[in-house]
């Protein structure tokens, strides 16, 4: 469904894990809208008006998706414009910042995190979005009700942490809060 609009400065992590799941769910569904009404808005929607929201909302996705030839991969370009942000917001942090706290998180998650990108043929990819790639497949798995071991539930609990933190700088950026040139 339509994610609330606040979500996306409220928790920006939860917002493109939340369309990470839209993404994979029309895929799953071939990009039919058909199947999206059938399967999830009708059952979830009774007011015509509220389900042609959904429908509209599903029908440009869908159309964005196709357009831009992410059929198989790929996010969405707001997802993407986000992860832009959030690694500029990390090398901000890291550099301009020197913000401690967070240079502690990612020291913390680093050996992991590299131990993901391997196994997950990432290498090429940056630490912000393999973090919110490795919070994804955790979630699939938990859908699935399949076992996590404890060594890998310790590892994205670091990434956990890391993304959080930097979801909290984030929205205090995109508020104003914080400002880059007077830290």
């Amino acid at each position: 469904m339509k994610p609330n609009p606040s979500l996306q400065t409220e928790n920006v992590a939860e917002y493109v894990l939340y369309i990470f799941q839209i993404e994979a769910m029309i895929r799953s569904l071939s990009f039919d809208l058909n199947q999206i009404d059938t399967q999830l808005i009708t059952p979830s929607f009774t007011d015509s008006i509220q389900r042609q929201e959904q429908l509209d909302w599903y029908g440009q996705i869908i159309d964005e998706m196709q357009q831009r030839q992410l059929l198989k991969e790929g996010h969405l370009e707001i997802v993407d414009e986000i992860l832009v942000e959030l690694v500029y917001l990390h090398n901000t942090l890291l550099t301009v910042l020197n913000d401690e706290k967070y240079k502690g998180l990612c020291e913390h998650a680093h050996e992991a995190l590299q131990a993901f990108k391997l196994k997950s043929n990432m290498a090429h990819r940056h630490d912000v979005e393999v973090l919110f790639h490795a919070m994804f497949m955790k979630l699939q798995l938990k859908m699935k009700q399949q076992v996590i071991n404890p060594e890998t539930e310790a590892a994205m609990d670091l990434f956990r942490i890391q993304l959080a933190y930097l979801s909290q700088q984030y929205k205090r950026m995109r508020s104003g809060e914080l400002n880059f040139i007077q830290n």
